[in-house]
């Protein structure tokens, strides 16, 4: 039984009991009553209203003349079965309370700085599984994943010789076991040494981006980023200064500019370009270093994929080769366990992971102990290790399918990935539309990612669109990329008309 239920204005110009009665309307029809859950007693709900019995007991008995709420003899008052039909009718909704008074209202657009909700995003459908063909980024084949382990590492996790670990408020600090296994099993296979000290543990990749870029500018900076690039890159950098410069990419990943050379910031994803999935060599990973000491600028490392590469030897992360302390690395575990998991990390200097951790526990304090530590266990006991494995083949085997059947359905589209990764970025005809295709191959069971999102300039191509193998079965890759390309022929043909 509720406590209480609504609140009443003694001034309105409304009575108290119409007051009461309308609240307890607009509850039932916007649904915030269940059937089977009691309404407070009129003893009850005059003593936390502060009101008399008397004026309860005619508010209710009105809605009970009217049919919104039954007694039940020794059990109290019920929303009525008809109040239920009537609030669940799409049409339904509940009265308007009475307006407010002049100059009352907070203004709140006006009261805004930031407005993150205009920002165009990356959509994708919560319901992907439901699809056929799902070639939707960023998900996890939930077969591939070993749940008895996971289960098992959670279950210890929780146990009692590591309650402390879990239930405690650890305020700014992160859980060793999980920074050693990072700095022991993850960093150097990326050729990346670092102190416990340099390494601190985020809410996903997105959480690291936006601290750095929290510390580091500010409405005067200049900050350069790949074009096409990641859309939440761009508006994270948006929302903190206008002075984007937006540097085109080439088949060796950011091209080395003027734009770059008089920025204060460069995001850069060299190991597996976003989208485009080209790789950067070492020759220009060694250049962009040598801009960057020469200029004076610090740069982000995004190594989102740093373990999908089953093509060819590992090219050393930007980090390793940085013997200044300018590139803050950025990783994360999504990609490899599962991405609801929301746990990233980031490594840079001594001195500005101290800020970090220091920002991160006004926002967050940290990441949750309990996840920290499962996740520990899950690399400690070599859980990690094998997955991996049995990741690499199932995806080489999904990458050499997806890139067979882009070439028979939709030839000279797609660059082969020279790192792996999960995706291929597709050039469709130059008069096609991602967007409008997107909509046309969901109704046929499709599941695509318009690549317009991924550029910042107004005039940039509509043609490009994104599709991923990490969350669709091998059997369906050819199927789906032949269904497709009829989709696309469709579409052109439509728009030829």
């Amino acid at each position: 039984m509720r406590d209480w239920l609504v609140h009443i204005r003694r001034h309105n110009h409304s009575s108290l009991q119409t007051q009461i009665r309308e609240a307890l309307v607009a509850a039932i029809l916007d649904g915030q009553i269940a059937r089977e859950e009691p309404i407070p007693s009129t003893r009850k709900m005059a003593k936390s209203l502060g009101v008399s019995r008397n004026t309860v007991v005619l508010a209710y008995q009105g809605l009970l003349d009217d049919g919104y709420l039954v007694a039940r003899e020794r059990s109290g008052y019920f929303v009525a079965d008809k109040a239920i039909e009537t609030a669940i009718r799409p049409t339904a909704k509940a009265q308007p309370g009475p307006a407010a008074e002049a100059g009352t209202d907070p203004q709140w657009k006006a009261r805004l700085l930031k407005h993150p909700a205009a920002q165009a995003n990356i959509f994708k459908p919560l319901d992907w599984q439901s699809y056929a063909y799902p070639f939707i980024y960023g998900q996890v084949d939930h077969n591939l994943f070993p749940l008895a382990e996971w289960r098992d590492c959670a279950r210890q996790a929780l146990g009692k010789k590591w309650l402390g670990t879990w239930t405690n408020d650890t305020w700014a600090f992160d859980d060793p076991l999980l920074v050693e296994q990072i700095r022991r099993r993850i960093l150097p296979r990326r050729g990346i040494m670092a102190s416990d000290d340099e390494i601190l543990i985020t809410l996903g990749a997105q959480n690291a981006l936006y601290l750095i870029v929290s510390l580091l500018i500010d409405g005067k900076s200049r900050v350069a980023m790949e074009e096409p690039g990641f859309p939440d890159m761009r508006n994270i950098f948006r929302l903190k200064t206008g002075n984007v410069a937006l540097v085109p990419v080439d088949e060796a990943g950011l091209v080395l500019n003027e734009d770059v050379a008089s920025s204060d910031l460069v995001f850069v994803t060299p190991s597996h370009q976003f989208p485009t999935t080209a790789t950067m060599p070492l020759t220009r990973r060694l250049d962009l270093l040598k801009l960057a000491s020469k200029h004076n600028f610090v740069i982000i490392e995004d190594d989102y994929e740093f373990e999908t590469n089953y093509v060819n030897e590992p090219c050393p992360a930007l980090k390793s080769l940085d013997d200044e302390g300018r590139v803050i690395y950025v990783g994360s575990l999504s990609k490899t366990l599962f991405p609801g998991l929301r746990l990233g990390f980031l490594v840079g200097p001594k001195a500005f992971v101290e800020e970090a951790r220091a920002l991160r526990r006004l926002m967050v304090r940290h990441a949750p102990n309990n996840n920290q530590r499962t996740a520990a266990l899950f690399l400690s006991l070599g859980h990690h290790d094998t997955l991996i494995r049995r990741l690499h083949k199932a995806y080489r085997s999904r990458w050499e399918i997806m890139g067979a059947a882009l070439q028979a359905y939709l030839p000279d589209s797609a660059r082969i990935p020279s790192f792996g990764g999960t995706s291929f970025w597709v050039a469709g005809p130059r008069s096609l539309d991602s967007e409008l295709l997107s909509k046309q191959a969901a109704t046929r069971g499709i599941v695509i990612e318009p690549g317009r999102i991924h550029f910042g300039a107004e005039n940039a191509p509509d043609n490009f669109f994104r599709l991923a193998f990490s969350s669709i079965e091998e059997k369906k890759i050819e199927p789906g990329i032949k269904l497709l390309a009829e989709t696309i022929a469709d579409a052109t043909r439509q728009a030829a008309e």
